[in-house]
């Protein structure tokens, strides 16, 4: 299991940090370097509880699937989608928020494994996890510069 923790310090209040990350619309705009669809499941708007969602975008030059679920929701103090189909063994993405005084602190916590055993070990340690790193980071920076814009 590969977990992957960031956190991002934005000058907006909680409710608007938390809204923001479920918008199906504004994940479609910050993910645009991937060219990301929404295909199925809940397709704009902001995605709650027990509903999914499927991904089709570009990564590692192929196009893939992926469909996640609301498993976790306390709104605005976090919430987890889980893949429920697509090319990890596991996949789990916590949104955890924090309010800190006027900013909130968003803190991903991305648990995941991915098939193929040792080769699938190497795969993530070369290429998938920095991937998923960057991928959260320009998600994030985007999520930051509109709420603080």
């Amino acid at each position: 299991m590969t977990t992957i923790q960031l956190t991002t310090i934005i000058n907006a209040p909680i409710e608007d940090a938390f809204n923001l990350s479920r918008d199906i619309s504004f994940h479609l705009e910050s993910a645009s370097q991937t060219k990301e669809e929404a295909i199925a499941g809940v397709n704009s708007g902001l995605i709650g509880l027990n509903e999914s969602v499927t991904w089709r975008g570009k990564h590692f030059g192929l196009f893939l699937n992926h469909t996640s679920k609301i498993t976790a929701f306390d709104f605005p103090n976090h919430f987890t989608d889980e893949m429920i189909k697509g090319h990890f063994k596991t996949f789990k993405h916590q949104h955890v928020f924090v309010a800190k005084g006027t900013k909130t602190e968003m803190l991903d916590i991305l648990e995941y494994k991915v098939p193929f055993g040792i080769l699938g070990r190497f795969l993530d340690y070369m290429f998938v996890n920095p991937h998923l790193k960057q991928f959260l980071k320009t998600r994030n920076k985007a999520l930051k510069d509109k709420l603080e814009s």
